[in-house]
């Protein structure tokens, strides 16, 4: 009996080590990148296990359940993120060279200083270095340096360059160029026939952007192609080679190339509003001749 009690001991013992034990590097760009030869579901329709859970302070805990799976959202299952603290779901692994496909739709509840603002959350693209390098040398931040594919009422399809910290306490920096014009109040807003600039840092308005934008809740400019209300909006990302191609319900909306950065993790944002994703796909590019 009591070589018995010995043995169960140390299997549980053993168990509660293995289910302990962090089964991700604590660099998660150490791993090889993969480039999609299939479609690669990122969202499985059960669980989040293409991912890990980032937010500030609390890291790689979640104990307020900001990331879940619900069972039916309009008919299907899709992934919550609630919104209420900064961070976001980070995927396990890299890629290079694929079409991101994703639909989303807004939930109602939004949280903080962003209770009346513009509900906001993004795609970050190409993420590297070490987890919440963005905005906090003490890696505390919420993101990671990448390019963002943002997700915010009457923005989205904007491109943001994000940069972030190193260990030593360096910045690495992101770069891109796009070709834009100014818009009424000077911001630089993609445009197919403008003149090229190199952007480190910052924001490219998608074409469309109402230079009356206002950071307030609800809010829809005349041109917008994000699907209206709680419904839901496709959108794609083209990730090939240097470039980056951003498209919203079918439309081109963005455009980028000279990429200093062009493979790593993806993040999807929780920044103080509550967002549904029902589809997640990594889709391979077309083969070139």
């Amino acid at each position: 009996m009591q070589k018995i009690l010995a043995l169960l001991a140390l299997f549980i013992s053993t168990t509660v080590a293995s289910f302990a034990a962090d089964p991700l590097p604590a660099d998660a760009n150490s791993g090889e990148v993969i480039v999609p030869k299939e479609v690669i579901r990122l969202f499985n329709g059960r669980d989040l296990s293409s991912f890990y859970t980032w937010l500030v302070d609390f890291h790689r805990e979640d104990p307020h359940r900001v990331f879940a799976v619900a069972d039916q959202v309009d008919g299907a299952p899709a992934i919550r993120i609630s919104g209420q603290f900064l961070g976001g779901l980070y995927t396990k692994q890299r890629f290079a060279n694929y079409r991101l496909v994703a639909e989303f739709r807004w939930g109602l509840a939004t949280w903080g200083n962003r209770t009346n603002a513009t509900k906001d959350s993004g795609v970050l693209l190409h993420c590297q270095g070490r987890d919440g390098n963005y905005f906090s040398k003490t890696f505390n931040g919420p993101w990671m340096r990448s390019y963002e594919f943002q997700i915010i009422e009457g923005g989205v399809g904007d491109l943001l360059v994000l940069g972030g910290y190193e260990p030593d306490g360096s910045v690495q920096k992101y770069f891109a160029t796009a070709t834009v014009v100014k818009d009424r109040d000077g911001e630089p807003c993609w445009d197919a026939k403008g003149p090229a600039k190199v952007f480190e840092t910052g924001r490219v308005n998608w074409w469309g952007r109402d230079p009356d934008w206002a950071d307030k809740l609800g809010y829809r400019g005349q041109k917008d192609v994000e699907s209206p209300g709680g419904e839901w909006t496709h959108i794609e990302a083209v990730c090939e080679g240097d470039t980056l191609d951003y498209f919203v319900n079918g439309k081109r909306v963005n455009q980028t190339s000279q990429l200093s950065h062009k493979s790593g993790q993806l993040i999807f944002q929780s920044e103080g509003a509550e967002i549904f994703f029902r589809r997640i796909e990594l889709h391979p590019l077309p083969a070139t001749k």
